[in-house]
């Protein structure tokens, strides 16, 4: 009598806790609320955190294709990039970019990012590579064209750095052999000889006026 209460007992308990679970060693199922379509126009909405959740879950599923991948992380990089997580932002950039190369838009994006971030090498040769892939791009040309100015000034400045606005080899006076001595009172000198030929310009381009 005792055996067959234990038993019924076993087949309750079997009854109440279910099937039991097999390991089956596979992956776990895709997240079903990973739509492209949701974080495509999430990515037009002020809320860039809900923006990089939905397209994150695009991303990391194995039923996204490649044309709706490149798109989510495109939207991701923007949605990082407009909250300031730069490093994020050129990271999905650089993801887009192995799986489509082809990526003018990309490559402008993120590099504005790298000149941001003060990597001007970077920042140039992105943007040359969307003039490569698109000699229209209007962005691109105008950032490749303004940032290429700036490197190049910056080396001329560097070229002057501790030079004066006179040729110290005629140097005479005491001022101005204290001058041609210290770098620091150079750079001063010569960017106050900049500024006063800057004011002279400015002032001939104007109407005298009577006294």
């Amino acid at each position: 009598m005792r055996v067959v209460f234990i038993a019924a007992s076993l087949l309750i308990a079997a009854a109440v806790a279910g099937p039991p679970a097999f390991a089956t060693g596979g992956e776990p199922p895709d997240d079903p609320t990973a739509d492209p379509g949701a974080c495509l126009a999430a990515a037009n909405l002020p809320d860039d955190r809900h923006t990089i959740a939905l397209c994150s879950k695009v991303i990391d599923s194995r039923e996204t294709d490649r044309e709706q991948r490149v798109k989510a992380l495109l939207a991701r990089a923007a949605a990082h990039a407009r909250i300031g997580q730069v490093d994020r932002a050129i990271a999905d950039y650089d993801d887009a970019l192995r799986v489509d190369p082809k990526q003018p838009d990309a490559l402008n994006a993120r590099g504005e990012l790298w000149r941001g971030k003060g990597d001007a090498r970077k920042a140039l040769t992105d943007f040359a590579a969307a003039l490569k892939l698109r000699p229209g791009h209007v962005a691109a040309r105008a950032n490749h064209k303004a940032l290429a100015l700036e490197v190049e000034r910056a080396g001329m400045q560097q070229a002057l750095a501790g030079r004066p606005s006179f040729d110290c080899r005629g140097a005479r006076k005491a001022v101005d052999k204290a001058i041609c001595a210290d770098p620091a009172l150079a750079d001063l000198d010569r960017r106050i000889d900049a500024l006063y030929r800057r004011a002279l310009r400015d002032s001939a381009g104007q109407p005298a006026v009577l006294r």
